[in-house]
């Protein structure tokens, strides 16, 4: 039996007296789509700083494609492949949506130093397959036709998926989104949710998805875990979870600190 592609074992992350994440055990397989819910200051966002390396847990470990990655920096796990995307889109204000992606594809630069200054035919040769390969997303995208436009001058719709195609031409093994249906309207997440399935079909990869849009979660993710100040309350298939008494009272008691 091959292993899991992530394993969370029994981790923690403490800021101070404030306990974000609590013993939290999980794994994914190679992929394997999964959503990761809970009300807010459940520990999500912790939970991906966790997993790509921003944050280093307190306590348990994270092992990523049968290795140990607690203690690696967010570089060195990227090029493990490990990619994620953030809650606030982060791109560069600047740069055309070609080199806003093209920075994503650094870490596999097959050229050396002494190439690029000397303008070797390796070097171009180089240039030449990064650039096809940004080409091939922006198409599958269907945003070709934006490459030499201003990244930040789109619409935030398509800035979403700018922020998806910079961590995807790092070629991960698993990707982390951090809610993507935030600030869409419907018919917009009606794409997303579409848009997900192709890339996980296309790419082969795994991918965790934090949302609070219960019906994109519920209506792509195999398999769903929720948070509830940062301990693990359930986990299992998404007709599972939304019966799930601990899961209703949860999300039912933020409603009524709300009101009150």
């Amino acid at each position: 039996m091959r292993p899991p592609l992530l394993e969370i074992r029994e981790c923690s992350m403490h800021f101070g007296g404030l306990v974000a994440v609590s013993h939290l055990t999980f794994s994914v397989k190679k992929k394997e789509l999964i959503g990761i819910i809970g009300p807010n200051g459940a520990g999500k966002t912790t939970l991906f700083n966790m997993v790509s390396g921003l944050y280093t847990a307190s306590t348990g470990s994270i092992w990523f494609n049968g290795e140990d990655v607690t203690y690696l920096a967010p570089w060195h796990r990227s090029r493990k492949g490990i990619s994620r995307t953030f809650q606030n889109i982060r791109l560069f204000p600047n740069l055309s949506v070609f080199d806003t992606i093209r920075v994503g594809a650094v870490q596999h630069c097959g050229h050396h130093f002494f190439s690029s200054i000397l303008q070797l035919p390796s070097f171009h040769q180089e240039e030449e397959r990064i650039a096809n390969h940004i080409h091939e997303l922006l198409r599958f995208f269907s945003l070709y036709e934006y490459k030499d436009r201003q990244a930040t001058t789109l619409p935030y719709g398509d800035q979403r998926k700018i922020e998806m195609i910079r961590a995807l031409v790092t070629q991960p093994k698993l990707l982390l989104l951090d809610e993507p249906a935030a600030g869409l309207n419907p018919t917009e997440k009606k794409g997303l949710m579409q848009l997900i399935k192709r890339i996980q079909e296309q790419f082969h990869i795994a991918m965790i998805l934090i949302e609070h849009d219960m019906p994109v979660i519920m209506g792509i993710c195999e398999r769903v875990i929720v948070l509830d100040y940062g301990v693990k309350i359930a986990e299992g298939s998404p007709s599972e979870i939304q019966s799930n008494s601990k899961v209703i009272e949860a999300y039912l008691g933020t409603i009524r600190h709300a009101k009150n």
